[in-house]
C-alpha cells in the first residue's frame, strides 16, 4: 500500500483501477475488512480506492492519543480524496465506517457522488442501546488487559459462530491485526465525542443513497436501516442473502452485483 500525510495523520492506501473514484471505508477493527470487495469484477469500471483508517492497519496515529471524532474522521477521507486526484466520488461505508461515509457526505456534498452504506450501525435505536450494553463487558475486558478476548467478542457478536473462519479464509492475519490495533478502538473511537445526526444533517445530503443488507444480520443493523429510511425516503435498499454483518466477505460477489446494479 501506498502512505499519505493528510490531516495530521500517515494513512495507508491503496488505487487499484481506473474510472469514476470509488471511496471504501472499513469499519471497526478489521481494517482490511474491505479488500475481498474491492477485487470484485463487477465494480472494475471505477477507480477503486481502499485505506485504512487512522490507528489501524498501516496507518498511523497522531502523536496525540486523544479521542477521536466520526467528523475527524470524515476528514480524512475527504483529504485523502483531494491526495488521490479528487471527487466526487461513489463512497462505500461498512459499519463504523458508514457513519462516517454519512458524515462525509454531510459536511462535503459535492464530494460524494453516491452513498453505499453497508450495514451502519446506529446505537439511538432500541436495538443500538441493547448492543451498547453487550459491548460493556468487553470494554471491561480489554481494560483489564484482555485486548485479544475483547475483540474476539466483538467480531463474534457483530458476526456469527463461524466469523473466524470468514475472516481468516478472506483476510488472512486480519485477527492477529485487529488485536494489535485494539487501543484504536477501545481508547480513542469509542471515548470520541458523540455523533449527532439526524434529519437537519440529512438534508444536507441530496445524492442516491443504497442500503445494504444482510438477511441474518442482527435487529442492530434492520433498526438502522429504518432510521436510513426517515432521513432518505428515496433510499434503495439490497438485501443480501444468506449474509451476517460479515457480509462483504461472506459474499462480496453479491455485495459488488448489488453496488453495481445500484450505480
Amino acid at each position: 500500500m501506498e502512505h499519505a500525510k493528510v490531516n495530521g495523520v500517515e494513512l495507508a492506501y491503496e488505487v487499484v483501477g481506473s474510472g469514476e473514484p470509488m471511496l471504501f471505508i472499513h469499519g471497526a477493527h478489521l481494517a482490511d475488512a474491505l479488500k475481498p470487495l474491492v477485487t470484485e469484477p463487477a465494480l472494475e469500471r471505477f477507480q477503486r480506492i481502499r485505506y485504512h483508517r487512522r490507528g489501524l492497519g498501516g496507518s498511523g496515529r497522531p502523536v496525540e492519543t486523544e479521542p477521536t471524532s466520526v467528523a475527524e474522521q470524515a476528514e480524512d477521507a475527504v483529504r485523502l480524496l483531494d491526495h488521490v486526484g479528487g471527487g466526487p466520488a461513489h463512497v462505500v461505508g461498512h459499519s463504523w465506517g458508514g457513519t462516517i461515509a454519512l458524515e462525509l457526505a454531510a459536511q462535503h456534498p459535492t464530494t460524494v457522488a453516491s452513498l453505499v452504506l453497508l450495514e451502519p450501525a446506529f446505537l439511538t435505536t432500541p436495538a443500538g442501546a441493547a448492543f451498547g450494553r453487550a459491548l460493556a463487558p468487553l470494554i471491561d475486558r480489554y481494560q483489564a488487559g484482555d485486548a485479544e478476548g475483547a475483540v474476539h467478542g466483538f467480531l463474534a457478536l457483530v458476526g456469527e459462530r463461524n466469523w473466524r473462519a470468514i475472516i481468516e479464509q478472506t483476510i488472512p492475519g486480519g485477527i492477529d491485526q485487529a488485536v494489535k490495533d485494539a487501543a484504536t478502538f477501545f481508547e480513542t473511537e469509542l471515548p470520541g465525542p458523540t455523533w449527532t445526526f439526524g434529519p437537519e444533517q440529512a438534508a444536507a445530503i441530496s445524492c442516491p443513497v443504497l442500503s445494504v443488507l444482510g438477511s441474518r444480520s442482527s435487529p442492530l443493523f434492520v433498526e438502522s436501516r429504518q432510521l436510513l429510511h426517515t432521513w432518505f425516503p428515496a433510499c434503495l435498499d439490497a438485501d443480501i442473502a444468506d449474509a451476517t454483518h460479515l457480509l462483504q466477505m461472506q459474499v462480496p460477489g453479491s455485495v459488488a452485483a448489488a453496488i453495481a446494479a445500484f450505480l
